[in-house]
């Protein structure tokens, strides 16, 4: 493959109730520390979930006035005002665009942005925006948020990520449950190599949890919402013989990518390349997770990026902490991988961050990305009796130094929706590889 055709991330960020810088999250992970408590600013007093992660208290305002030195002028400008009058949801969005896009050092590109695609991965993002409005509507019409028309849309994500940075290329949202974020990624890598992009910003939108879907989600048996809810931290236990479904959780990141030949010629400083990004589906709507689906798809990535399953060293797993999709994932890793399974080594990171839903996937690359360049994996916690039928090396037993080439990152939606990626460890000679 041409330079021209190989994909790679140039710029990172993060905000999760953890931290939201790279080096402050990557510490809190490798720490084990839990991001989950109790729900603060949603009412949990009348629905059954209770614990998540929660970043509602989020400071939006006082990071806008953190970026105005690090930002040109115009850029600045346009951000305050959108800030100011977006939801909740938009304006982590719009920050976690910035904070990648200076990562990346497009603010000093050349030439300008204007071929750059914008994806933002999620759907229905807005929701208690949206619940507040159906409440304000039901009490007095005329005093409801008169810009919901076109707030309330999920594509106001990625426009007002256009604005502010003045993005020109194709611009679109991806709703695929808790895959859109390797969606997305994947849609990326496609506007590159197939559509003449320049590079793509691709945002993983942080899910505004309303009371009414929490609720719908304790009623399908989904999440957490029995034993934990005096001990949060403990709630979101993936692989463990007590857990009890997935814990929800706010986050947000947000990935630059662009073509390897354009990053070498600009000097950027590369993460990782894109080697594989592959999607199929279950044929099924329901919340079932299929092993058959999910074997497949990670052979076909693997076989599609030319990647030897004995090379992957570390899978960044889906692991929600429910009992079957723990399982079906761990089975579906030991059929692809045969006996190489038992030298990977695979963790969890919504062990500690919960589900983060629609952005997981980028969330979680991000975490699997700084793991690589560290060198040091971080512990799935929580594990206090591992399920018998989990016998490969989750990391239970804390942070541990392991040398990684290739990580493969999981993602299983709601639906059958299913997108795995395989990402490699950039070195400079890999240039010429």
């Amino acid at each position: 493959m041409s330079t021209a055709n190989r994909v790679v991330v140039t710029g990172m960020s993060i905000n999760t109730p953890l931290d939201d810088t790279l080096d402050g999250f990557l510490g809190a992970l490798l720490a084990g520390r839990s991001a989950i408590t109790r729900w603060k600013t949603i009412d949990a007093e009348a629905i059954y979930s209770k614990v998540g992660g929660d970043l509602s208290q989020y400071d939006t305002d006082a990071k806008v006035e953190r970026l105005q030195p690090c930002v040109p002028e115009a850029v600045f400008k346009r951000l305050r005002r959108l800030v100011s009058r977006s939801p909740w949801s938009t304006r982590l969005t719009m920050l976690a665009a910035v904070d990648a896009w200076l990562d990346a050092g497009w603010d000093r590109a050349s030439p300008p942005c204007g071929g750059v695609a914008t994806v933002v991965a999620g759907h229905n993002l807005n929701q208690r925006h949206q619940y507040a409005q159906h409440l304000q509507f039901a009490e007095e019409p005329d005093y409801m948020d008169s810009l919901l028309a076109l707030n309330g849309l999920d594509t106001d994500h990625a426009g007002c990520v256009s604005e502010v940075l003045q993005l020109r290329g194709p611009m679109y949202t991806v709703g695929a449950a808790c895959a859109s974020g390797n969606v997305a990624l994947r849609c990326g890598v496609d506007e590159i190599r197939h559509h003449g992009a320049s590079g793509a910003l691709v945002v993983g939108a942080a899910l505004d949890f309303s009371p009414l879907e929490l609720h719908a989600m304790a009623l399908m048996g989904a999440i957490s919402i029995q034993s934990f809810n005096d001990a949060p931290a403990a709630a979101s236990r993936p692989y463990d013989t007590r857990r009890e479904g997935f814990v929800p959780a706010h986050g947000c990141g947000a990935l630059v990518i662009e073509p390897l030949d354009r990053a070498l010629a600009r000097g950027a400083r590369i993460y990782a390349e894109i080697v594989g990004v592959e999607a199929n589906s279950d044929g099924s709507h329901l919340p079932q997770p299929s092993e058959e689906g999910q074997t497949a798809l990670m052979r076909q990535t693997l076989e599609r990026a030319g990647v030897h399953p004995s090379e992957i060293d570390f899978i960044s797993a889906h692991a929600t902490s429910t009992h079957l999709g723990d399982l079906t994932e761990i089975r579906s890793v030991k059929r692809v991988f045969g006996g190489h399974a038992q030298r990977l080594k695979i963790n969890a990171a919504k062990s500690m961050l919960g589900h983060t839903c629609w952005a997981s996937p980028i969330v979680e690359t991000i975490a699997a990305i700084l793991q690589m360049r560290a060198g040091r994996l971080h512990p799935s916690i929580n594990i206090d009796d591992l399920d018998a039928d989990v016998d490969l090396d989750v990391c239970r037993d804390g942070a541990v130094e392991w040398p990684v080439r290739y990580l493969m990152k999981n993602s299983f939606g709601f639906g059958g929706i299913n997108c795995v990626s395989v990402l490699r460890r950039w070195e400079p000679m890999d240039a010429a590889s």
